[in-house]
This record gives structure tokens, C-alpha cells and sequence, in this order.
């Protein structure tokens, strides 16, 4: 039995990859797969590929690319899903903040530099006509950090996927004022150099098996609870993510990876592009 690591943020979309390894889909191939939980994010598992503490992430698009074109020495293998992430801009539910205006010049919580939540602020702010390098930023790890944050004033709004944080309004700790999504799919399947080159046959072996599983996953009898029992949600928000959200069993394409490189460019947040066979690979 061969082991393969594998990194994703506990959260509803990588619910396929746990059916898949409880029903013994990648030991009937050799393979244990070895799944790490990380709440922190895209920017911590970009860190693990760096470090060599796992050998596949279920990743963020832009985080990756970004990290990629910093010398990160990784691959895309795969786009995981097609659609949009809907990142929801959440205040603490006691601010005065009502509208996306009322935050220009404001400090966004972040669970760390590189991570999703630190880009599409960038893509926000953008997107709303504000100037970019007016930004500020207040690092908090992960979700519990952002509910402290936003509480204590150290930080003004956060944004993170809008279903997993619906809870939390529902709660009123937090209040959601918009929804921001992303310009293009929102979860890719990346690789370290090392671990494609020591690896390939089974890393096509393990796409081979989740792409199975996510094919078929919204059809799976009483999927809408089983997430909801799972992931604390409410079956009718499933209903509605499942709705929306489309998984891929295919790579992801020469035009998507220029879109995302140079709307991060033009924001500075890239320094250069670098051709489509330096950020993707097909094994």
C-alpha cells in the first residue's frame, strides 16, 4: 500500500473525497490516501506543498496560481469544481456597517497573506472601484479567529464561503451584506513537483477514483442531509449549494489560467505570468 498526503479545508465541497476514502475506493487501487484537515486555508496548504508536508492539495484557483508564479514548486492537476466560490462579506452582527461602501478604508480579517480570503479582497475592493493599496489587513488564522476579531474591533469585515458561514449569521455573530464571487472555478486539485514526479501513476489513479465520486455525488440518496448532518447546515442551504455548485472531471484550460493571472496582475498582486505548462500539467 502505497501512501499518498492529501490537504483540503473541512468543508462540504470535499465531502466526496471522504465518502471515497470511508468506502476503501483508493486502497482497492494500493493507494492510502491520507487526508489533513487544514481550517486555516488555501494559504496554509500552500505552505505544506512548499514544506513538503503533503504531496496534493484541494486548493483555492487564485491562491495556487498566485503561490505558483512566487516560485512555489507545484502543478495544477486538476480543476475539482467548475463553478464560482460565493465569498459572503460578513460584519459582526452589533456594527454600524450596512452596505459594501461602508467598508472602503475599513481592515479586513484574513486567516493569512496568499489565502483566498486575503485575494479576493483585492477582487472586492476592485470590483467596487476602491483603490487597491488602500487596503488593510488583520491576520486571524481561521474562522474562530475572524468571529474574535470582528468582535474586538481589531478587524471591520471577513469574508469566507458564504454557506459554511451561514451558521454564524443565523447566530447573529455575524451579518452578511454581500456576496463577492469569484471570476472563475473556484477549487483546483495541485500537486508538488516531487510528488508528480515520484508519483504520477497513482496521482492519476486517486483522480481517476474522485472523479468517479464527484460525478455521481449530488445523486446519492438524501445528499442534502448527509451534508447537513456532517457540516452543521441547514438542509434547505444545501439544497440551494448543491444547486449551484458543479464539480469537474476535467483540467483546467489555457484561457482560465491567463484570466486569473493577469486580473491578479493588474492588481499587483503578481509580478509577472508565466506560460500555461509552468502552472498546470497534465499527468
Amino acid at each position: 500500500m502505497k501512501k499518498i498526503r492529501i490537504s483540503g479545508v473541512p468543508e462540504h465541497f470535499n465531502l466526496p473525497w471522504h465518502l471515497a476514502i470511508d468506502d476503501g475506493a483508493f486502497e482497492d487501487r494500493g493507494i492510502e490516501l491520507l487526508w489533513c484537515d487544514v481550517p486555516e486555508g488555501t494559504g496554509k496548504m500552500c505552505q505544506l506543498l512548499r514544506d513538503d508536508q503533503t504531496d496534493i492539495a484541494v486548493i483555492l484557483t487564485e491562491g495556487i496560481v498566485k503561490d505558483i508564479v512566487a516560485g512555489n514548486q507545484a502543478k495544477i492537476i486538476q480543476k475539482f469544481v467548475d463553478s464560482p466560490l460565493y465569498w459572503g462579506v460578513h460584519v459582526n452582527a452589533g456594527s454600524s456597517f450596512k452596505t459594501l461602501q461602508d467598508l472602503k478604508g475599513t481592515t479586513a480579517a484574513i486567516s493569512r497573506y496568499g489565502s483566498g480570503s486575503h485575494l479576493m479582497a483585492y477582487i472586492n475592493a476592485n470590483e467596487q472601484g476602491w483603490n487597491t493599496s488602500d487596503l488593510k489587513f488583520e491576520v486571524v488564522n481561521n474562522i474562530n479567529g475572524a468571529v474574535d476579531a470582528l468582535a474586538n474591533g481589531s478587524a471591520d469585515y471577513f469574508m469566507w464561503e458564504h454557506f459554511m458561514t451561514k451558521p454564524l449569521v443565523d447566530q447573529g455573530i455575524f451579518r452578511r451584506i454581500s456576496d463577492c464571487p469569484t471570476p472563475w472555478p473556484c477549487f483546483v486539485i495541485a500537486a508538488s513537483d516531487t510528488a508528480i514526479k515520484k508519483h504520477s501513476n497513482l496521482i492519476k489513479h486517486i483522480l481517476e477514483v474522485i472523479n468517479i465520486y464527484t460525478l455521481d455525488f449530488k445523486y446519492i440518496p438524501s445528499i442534502d442531509r448527509m451534508v447537513s448532518n456532517r457540516y452543521g447546515l441547514e438542509t434547505n442551504d444545501v439544497k440551494e449549494w448543491l444547486s449551484i455548485t458543479r464539480w469537474s472531471q476535467e483540467n483546467i484550460s489555457p484561457v482560465i489560467i491567463k484570466n486569473v493571472q493577469q486580473q491578479l496582475f493588474a492588481l499587483n498582486i503578481l509580478d509577472k505570468i508565466l506560460p500555461y505548462d509552468e502552472v498546470v500539467t497534465n499527468l
